[in-house]
């Protein structure tokens, strides 16, 4: 039975949790909540990037992603944010929702991935 890793923990959540070769990685949101969803995006993924690093892996290895806008108006600004980031020869399954509203105000996309290690 492989243990369970996990950083970046608080009482609450941890950013990481490692079973095996697979990372789960809690929603990102951006630090700056009056970017626009653009720049939100690419703070999100700067933090995916980060926790990919920390588990070992790395965005190639991207299994799935999860993706909350808060306005479909935002779709192509948050798409170009991710396709400029994404690694073309292996994009991961992914989802994109509507959630009108996320934990805090001025928050428009919050991202969810898992990846291989």
């Amino acid at each position: 039975m492989s243990k369970i890793k996990r950083h970046q923990t608080s009482a609450r959540m941890s950013g990481i949790a490692i079973h095996g070769d697979t990372v789960y990685m809690a929603g990102a949101v951006a630090d700056d909540a009056n970017a626009d969803a653009g720049e939100q995006t690419r703070q999100v993924l700067a933090k995916i990037d980060e926790r990919l690093k920390i588990a070992g892996s790395d965005r190639s290895k991207l299994l799935s992603a999860t993706i909350w806008l808060c306005d479909m108006a935002d779709f192509d600004a948050m798409n170009a944010a991710w396709d400029a980031w994404i690694d073309p020869a292996n994009p991961p399954c992914r989802a994109c929702v509507l959630s009108p509203k996320l934990a805090r105000d001025g928050w428009c996309v919050e991202i969810m991935a898992i990846a291989a290690k």
